[in-house]
């Protein structure tokens, strides 16, 4: 599989820290935005499952009772009405 270019804007003051990271490193700019933009889909990634998960259980009917709603506000000093 090859690379695909992508094309983005910078503000001046980040542009110029990648510039001055690029030099410091001897790195490219390319390489150092690909190493950022991995490391960022990586971290978000759990989200994605995150999401998965929750549909997942929300199409087999598995939702959190009312207690279990007030137990967790709770926890956060949320005071949530009683039916």
């Amino acid at each position: 599989m090859g690379n695909s270019n992508v094309t983005a804007r910078l503000d001046p003051e980040t542009k110029g820290k990648l510039d001055l990271l690029a030099k410091s490193t001897a790195r490219s700019k390319s390489f150092l935005i690909s190493e950022a933009v991995r490391a960022y889909v990586k971290e978000q990634a759990w989200q994605i499952e995150a999401i998965k998960e929750g549909v997942a259980k929300a199409d087999a009917g598995n939702f959190a009772s009312n207690d279990e709603i007030r137990s967790t506000f709770g926890k956060w000093g949320v005071d949530v009405q009683k039916d």
